[in-house]
């Protein structure tokens, strides 16, 4: 280890726990958490709420599941808690196991204990292989099989868990692949406090939220113009109340792109002119690193070129138009 290393203070990371979770097998992809501290939390707001008082450098949080769908109380944090990044993006494929304490069987169990996320990606399963079932909340997976072994006993509970759950407990496995879609991919996001963005790797992601500013028609369009009029593909696209009164959204935005890029930039001042409350996120790498596909039209170039023409019109300095 080189003395800078050694003489570096340690970082914290918050994530979902308790140990065993997929929150916790994201973090692991981040190569500059490991070897560092790992603090467990119960929810998000916790995990963001250390960050936010410096408890912690950053959390990794849940943001959205090919199943279901964006997380909304994750979205929904982000749109209301200050001073937040997103720096990294992790995925996270994912399939559960049905345990139980040991001697239960599949045919004795009455009540599910799951993460409600968890819950919804199995139940077409549990509806077929235990009909009568009823299902408990819990904050994760894994707290639904740690809360197993509360006491009184329980018979006929069992819990969604990860497939690695029985390194961590002594529980029985009644059931595997128990996930109605076995390609389920669970998109995880790691959030710091604002500091310098992520350099443009080419494929890179830009998050936002921004409102609308009337409830009428044709308004949600216009703020998506803003993004196809520059080329600026929106590969996320989901609303949620603003919660003051009916009628009032914001959207819940990834765009393909870096904000450095100049059709992005472009793009994120015609929402701002647009929108009477817009929030940025972040731009950082996409996690399957698939390159961003623009029309040639929308290249940094061709932006630069218009300014450059427009400026000339302005100061009526000559100008050569470039071939194209």
């Amino acid at each position: 280890m080189s003395e800078a290393a050694a003489s570096a203070p340690e970082r914290t990371y918050s994530f979902l726990g308790p140990r065993g979770t997929f929150t916790e097998a994201a973090l692991a992809q981040v190569p500059e958490a490991v070897g560092q501290a790992w603090r467990t939390v119960n929810n998000v707001g916790e995990a963001l709420g250390d960050v936010i008082a410096g408890r912690s450098d950053a959390a990794m949080i849940a943001i959205e599941n090919s199943v279901d769908g964006g997380v909304s109380v994750a979205q929904d944090a982000l749109a209301t808690l200050p001073d937040l990044r997103i720096v990294g993006e992790y995925l996270v494929h994912v399939n559960f196991v049905l345990v139980a304490r040991p001697g239960t069987t599949l045919d004795e169990v009455t009540v599910v204990n799951g993460h409600p996320v968890a819950y919804a990606q199995c139940r077409k399963w549990l509806d077929a292989a235990v009909p009568d079932h009823a299902h408990i909340p819990a904050s994760s997976n894994v707290a639904a099989a740690a809360d197993l072994f509360d006491e009184p006993l329980r018979p006929g509970h069992a819990a969604i868990a990860p497939p690695g759950i029985v390194e961590h407990y002594d529980l029985d496995v009644l059931a595997r692949d128990i996930g109605d879609n076995k390609n389920a991919v669970t998109r995880f996001v790691l959030v710091s406090r604002p500091g310098v963005l992520p350099a443009p790797t080419g494929a890179d992601k830009t998050s936002l939220i921004a409102e609308l500013p009337v409830d009428r028609a044709g308004a949600l369009l216009e703020l998506l113009e803003q993004f196809s009029t520059r080329g600026v593909n929106m590969s996320l696209l989901e609303s949620r109340p603003v919660g003051d009164e009916l009628g009032r959204y914001r959207f819940v935005i990834d765009a393909d792109g870096h904000i450095l890029d100049e059709r992005v930039a472009d793009a994120l001042l015609g929402v701002r002119r647009f929108s009477p409350e817009v929030r940025f996120l972040g731009s950082y790498p996409r996690a399957d690193r698939v390159p961003n596909d623009y029309d040639d039209r929308y290249s940094d170039a061709v932006f630069i070129e218009a300014r450059d023409w427009l400026r000339a019109l302005i100061t009526g300095e000559p100008y050569d138009t470039p071939e194209r």
